[in-house]
């Protein structure tokens, strides 16, 4: 069984969101955690004293019953017998609480949309889907474009520009992915000069080649043009790719596009969903073949 965190503020974005993650693991038995935190009472100014406790009582119990409701919607308009819900709601911050939820109940995906309600109470703003990518550490992240219609990956890029080693359980979740919709992989890489790989490169690309094996791949060598980010975003739409996958890590391109400004170009401006996966060991679902270390003797 899955078990996915979805984050919501009830907002159509957020719901665009779960209605995705519903398609996707259609027939696949899955645990979804609809998450809500929400902004605590405002103390009072004498002695740090809440001014009404019963407030913050009051906004949890109004949260649960807002996700009582959202439950009864999904399982109204997105039935699946195999899917299953825990309601969740704190006061707590939104990366604290999907840090601590991964960590507790070793979670596979967090799934959710890239913008939030825009009133002044809102606590789930697009930001915050930057903030989950660069926080947690052990889990992947798909982030669902506002407006995203759900559509089976059946071809999914993966950009990489070589200069990492991956292991082969960093890659558990793209191979998953591939092997659960029959999928094809695009090997994506934006060359910034005209210059061979280098021998570390050509390394990496051996040593993904073999992770990649039985799963249908190809790779694409793209120019950089005015950007990486909108040679990956041309490149995507031209191939009718799918689905969007990068490893996170320090000094990747996905760090780079979780800074500002450039993350407000691309990040929220992308128009499939984007898996970001990060460099640690990966959550259980994707933990089923460990270490391969032994498999570089064999390059």
């Amino acid at each position: 069984m899955k078990k996915i965190v979805i984050p919501t503020d009830f907002s159509e974005n957020a719901w665009n969101a779960i209605e995705y993650a519903s398609k996707l693991f259609k027939d696949i038995e899955c645990t979804f955690f609809l998450l809500h935190v929400y902004t605590p009472a405002i103390f009072s100014s004498i002695e740090g004293v809440p001014a009404n406790t019963g407030m913050e009582d009051a906004s949890m119990v109004f949260s649960l019953n807002k996700l009582k409701q959202l439950e009864s919607r999904i399982k109204k308009e997105l039935p699946a017998l195999k899917h299953h819900f825990v309601n969740k709601v704190s006061a707590n911050s939104l990366t604290d609480e999907v840090k601590e939820i991964v960590q507790k109940e070793k979670i596979d995906f967090v799934i959710m949309g890239t913008k939030g309600s825009t009133g002044a109470a809102s606590v789930f703003m697009g930001s915050n889907a930057v903030r989950v990518i660069k926080t947690v550490k052990n889990c992947p992240v798909l982030v669902v474009p506002e407006g995203s219609d759900f559509i089976v990956p059946s071809e999914i890029a993966f950009s990489t520009d070589f200069k990492r080693f991956y292991s082969y359980n960093e890659l558990q979740p793209l191979i998953d992915f591939a092997a659960l919709f029959d999928a094809t992989i695009r090997i994506v890489y934006v060359q910034e000069q005209d210059e061979p790989l280098t021998k570390e490169q050509q390394f990496n690309v051996n040593m993904l080649e073999k992770y990649l094996a039985d799963v249908k791949h190809y790779h694409h060598t793209i120019n950089k043009g005015d950007s990486v980010a909108d040679s990956i975003k041309d490149f995507t739409e031209e191939l009718n790719i799918y689905l969007l996958a990068m490893l996170y890590y320090k000094h990747s391109f996905v760090e780079r596009l979780t800074r500002e400004p450039i993350v407000k170009r691309i990040a929220f401006q992308i128009k499939i969903p984007f898996l970001t996966i990060p460099e640690l060991g990966m959550s259980s679902a994707f933990s089923r073949k460990t270490t391969r270390v032994s498999e570089v003797d064999k390059v």
